[in-house]
């Protein structure tokens, strides 16, 4: 199962709209939020998603980072190791 980071976004409404969107969910047995992000996923449906390459200096350190993985220690205690550096 892939996590995807979330974010929260508050917005401020008239009441009239509020209510409409309720309704709205309602009758499609969805939570208002739920109803509001699917109406957003809607409207973005045709654009592409952007997709920024990595700059070739973090991709080497990254490849680095990754033969040395064997390397890696456990620590229990972050700040106690950074002090004792």
């Amino acid at each position: 199962m892939k996590i995807t980071q979330q974010t929260q976004i508050k917005i401020n409404l008239p009441i009239d709209l509020r209510d409409f969107l309720y309704t709205k969910s309602q009758k499609y047995g969805m939570p208002m939020a739920g109803y509001i992000k699917h109406l957003i996923l809607k409207d973005v449906a045709d654009l592409e998603y952007p997709i920024f390459k990595i700059s070739k200096r973090s991709e080497n350190k990254a490849k680095k980072a990754l033969g040395e993985r064997k390397r890696a220690i456990r620590v229990k205690d972050v700040s106690a190791f950074f002090r004792s550096l």
